[in-house]
């Protein structure tokens, strides 16, 4: 986590200077992130596992409640 000491203040590594320094005092708070690797598919990050359990189970329910619509219009006509 970026602390500046001097600032009393934190910040986000996207907010931090492009050299790792303070935006207020100029001191030098952490080594900036290597953006080299951003290109780069390997590198992605991935969505966790139980994302993909919820998607499932969502796309499971709205069929089922479509399933259920169509029948109650059938009932209805």
């Amino acid at each position: 986590m970026p602390w500046c000491e001097q600032c009393d203040r934190f910040y986000n590594p996207n907010s931090m200077a492009p050299d790792g320094t303070c935006m207020k005092c100029g001191a030098f708070i952490a080594t900036p992130a290597d953006d080299a690797d951003a290109d780069d598919p390997e590198a992605k990050v991935r969505a966790p596992w139980h994302f993909y359990v919820l998607l499932v189970a969502l796309v499971i329910y709205l069929g089922f409640r479509a399933v259920q619509g169509v029948v109650w219009v059938a009932h209805k006509l």
